[in-house]
Order: C-alpha cells, then sequence, then structure tokens
C-alpha cells in the first residue's frame, strides 16, 4: 500500500504529461511588446528590461504627460524611441484605436491597475467599481483589442499574453475586498482564455508579485487600514526591477503562474487548482508540497483571523 500511495502520483503525473502541452520558448528580441500601465513602476520596469533584450516596445497609459517622461527616459538608457499611447483602459474603443495604430503584437503585458485599500462597508461605491473596471474589465477590453492582430500575426513563433495580478489575487486580504475580487477574476479569465488560444500558439501567464515599491504602493499606504498593514506590510516589499526581470524570464518560458520568493512559491502550490503547469519539476513539487503548503496556510489564515478578533475586541 505505500508502495502505491508514493508510486501513483509519480505515474498520474507521467500520464497527465504524455497528453499536455510540451515546453515552450517566447523570444523576445526584435519582437513588438506592448505594455499597459506602462508610464511608472513595474510597467516601466518591463520596458526597460524588454528593451535591454531587444525588443521593440509600446506603453499605453492614461497620462500623456507621465508617458512622455516614461519614453523620454527610455530614449536616454538606450537610444531607441518606444509608441506611446494615451488612453484609458475602461474605454474599449480608444484602446482599440491605440492597439491597431500600434501594430501587431507579439507579447502582451497587461499591467494596468488601481487600488484603494477600504472595508466593504466603508467603501464607496464607485471605488469599488472603479476597481473593477480598470483592473478586471479594462483587462477584457486591451485583450479583445488585441486579439485579432495578435491570432492574425505573420511571426510565426509562439506569442504571450501576461496578466498582473498580485498576491490578493490569489489570497483574500483583509480591507482588499474589491481589489482582490477584481485580481482573482484575472485568474478565471487567463485559465480559459489559455484554452481558446492554446491552438493559436499564444500563451498565457499571469504574475502574483507581492507588495511592490511603486508609487502606487506609497499611495496605498498612506490610506490603508491598520489591519491590512498589519497582515500586508508584515511581507516583503520587492523592487520593480525585481519584479520585471522574473515576470519576462517567466514570460519566456511560457510559465502560466509567475511568483516571488519562496513565500510567493508556497502561495502559489497551495493555490495551483486546475491551473496548466508545463514544468514537469514544478508540477511534481506541486503534488508533493500540496498537502503541506495547505497547512502553513491554513495557519497564517487561523493566526490573521485570531488577530482581527483580538483587535476587533479591543
Amino acid at each position: 500500500m505505500l508502495i502505491f500511495i508514493i508510486l501513483a502520483p509519480i505515474f498520474l503525473l507521467l500520464l497527465y504529461f504524455i497528453v499536455q502541452p510540451q515546453a515552450v520558448s517566447i523570444p523576445i528580441k526584435g519582437r513588438h511588446v506592448f505594455i499597459t500601465g506602462g508610464s511608472s513602476g513595474i510597467g516601466l520596469a518591463l520596458a526597460h528590461k524588454a528593451i535591454s533584450e531587444g525588443a521593440r516596445v509600446s506603453l499605453l497609459a492614461r497620462s500623456l504627460s507621465k508617458l512622455e517622461e516614461a519614453k523620454k527616459s527610455l530614449h536616454l538608457a538606450y537610444g531607441v524611441d518606444v509608441g506611446i499611447f494615451a488612453a484609458d483602459v475602461r474605454d474599449y474603443d480608444a484602446v482599440k484605436r491605440a492597439i491597431v495604430e500600434a501594430g501587431p503584437i507579439d507579447v502582451l503585458v497587461v499591467n494596468q491597475g488601481i487600488f484603494v485599500p477600504q472595508e466593504l462597508e466603508k467603501q464607496d461605491m464607485d471605488e469599488v467599481k472603479l476597481m473593477i473596471e480598470v483592473n478586471l474589465v479594462g483587462s477584457f477590453n486591451v485583450i479583445k483589442s488585441a486579439l485579432p492582430l495578435m491570432k492574425g500575426r505573420k511571426d510565426s513563433r509562439p506569442a504571450s499574453i501576461a496578466l498582473m495580478s498580485s498576491q490578493a489575487g490569489q489570497v483574500g486580504i483583509y480591507g482588499y475586498s474589491a481589489y482582490s475580487a477584481s485580481k482573482f477574476g484575472l485568474r478565471g479569465l487567463a485559465e480559459a482564455l489559455q484554452q481558446e488560444l492554446i491552438s493559436d500558439d499564444i500563451h498565457i501567464s499571469v504574475i502574483y508579485p507581492p507588495d511592490t515599491e511603486t508609487p502606487g504602493l506609497e499611495e496605498e499606504r498612506k490610506i490603508r487600514p491598520k489591519m491590512t498593514e498589519m497582515i500586508a506590510g508584515s511581507g516583503s516589499v520587492l523592487k520593480a526591477e525585481e519584479v520585471a526581470k522574473k515576470t519576462l524570464d517567466g514570460i519566456k518560458s511560457g510559465s502560466f503562474s509567475i511568483s516571488f520568493r519562496m513565500e510567493g512559491q508556497m502561495l502559489t502550490i497551495a493555490t495551483a487548482g486546475a491551473s496548466p503547469q508545463r514544468s514537469f519539476l514544478i508540477a511534481f513539487f506541486e503534488v508533493l508540497f500540496a498537502g503541506i503548503s495547505r497547512i502553513v496556510t491554513l495557519l497564517f489564515l487561523s493566526n490573521v483571523y485570531r488577530s482581527i478578533t483580538k483587535s476587533h475586541a479591543i
């Protein structure tokens, strides 16, 4: 019986990978990388990294002045010009015009995001709608606008669509009711979209960064509820450049889930569910450590709920 328990998961994994798509390599050099939310933070760091690897880059954001600043900084750093497009991702027609003007896209990074932390009971519904519309509906607008050009691309090499989620898109966090809902939605979008686009050799990635040093984080920390800061503020903060490097490496390898540091890897294993996995090694560890990661997650949540209860009792 013990041998069966040990060998059964291995046998099932081998059987799984007989029918699973094999490893893929998505080149960046000489290809068009289109980044939304690209005027600052992770988006701008991704632009730097992509250009340094020989990509042609286009940026989309709401603020034309910030886009022009980003374009200038990239030109000074690399001596190349990037395409810039000012549009609100909530406006499907404006996004579509920008993408058509930019031309066929090989790697689409859906990176725009907004978050206003607050308990749902206290939060204004306009703020809730804003997060859903920018983070989730805006992603639909960008991807739907880009799909015809991506599917009709003349470059026969694999293409990629990467969605910038968050660790708050893997586990709910106090004060992030609307934000977590908008980021959890990206996971469902990505899983379904991968099935729709696999025959077009377009590969989906979902990125799950922790708190990252960006202008947005600075603003968020000023208004975070105390309990949110206690939970979310206890983790490590990454630099945008670290997130950009790991993200681009994950895109190039066709990774569906891209996570960061040990705690991020454990969280991704704990929440793997029915997500696709190309790496036999990572799939093996997902199976091997699923139980352990679940226990760790339960212990973490138990501590969170205990802290919340004590705080409200004071």
